[in-house]
């Protein structure tokens, strides 16, 4: 997959384990993988490299992935416009709707099999899955 290597994926979560699950499946799958603990530290890594996509938890300290991703929506462009996949444990219609309308391009819910993940962002980074 040597058309991924150019792919930069911020991974926004406060549990090092999920982020190094994310990791490690993307790295195989050949992105480039960059991590955040909070949408605070993400906005603060995105406006000095932007990202080609975000994969965004909803519970988080400081800035939940909410209030990030309305935050993101408002940044200039490029940032603003980055698409972002939200997972979460959060399973509800009403969780999937607030994500959606903060601005998230896809929702998917915890437990996500690293298959599953690797399609999703392929996909969304415009490339075959």
């Amino acid at each position: 997959m040597a058309e991924t290597a150019s792919k930069r994926i911020l991974v926004i979560d406060d549990a090092s384990l999920v982020r190094r699950y994310y990791r490690d499946a993307l790295e195989r799958a050949g992105f480039e993988v960059d991590e955040a603990l909070n949408g605070v530290e993400a906005l603060e890594k995105l406006l000095a490299e932007p990202a080609d996509l975000l994969i965004v938890d909803v519970n988080m300290p400081q800035m939940d992935g909410i209030t990030f991703l309305r935050s993101l929506r408002r940044q200039a462009p490029p940032i603003a416009s980055i698409p972002a996949l939200v997972i979460s444990t959060e399973a509800g219609p009403h969780d999937r709707r607030a994500a959606r309308t903060a601005g998230a391009n896809f929702y998917l819910v915890k437990p996500v099999a690293q298959d599953t993940l690797v399609q999703h962002v392929s996909i969304m980074c415009g490339l075959s899955a």
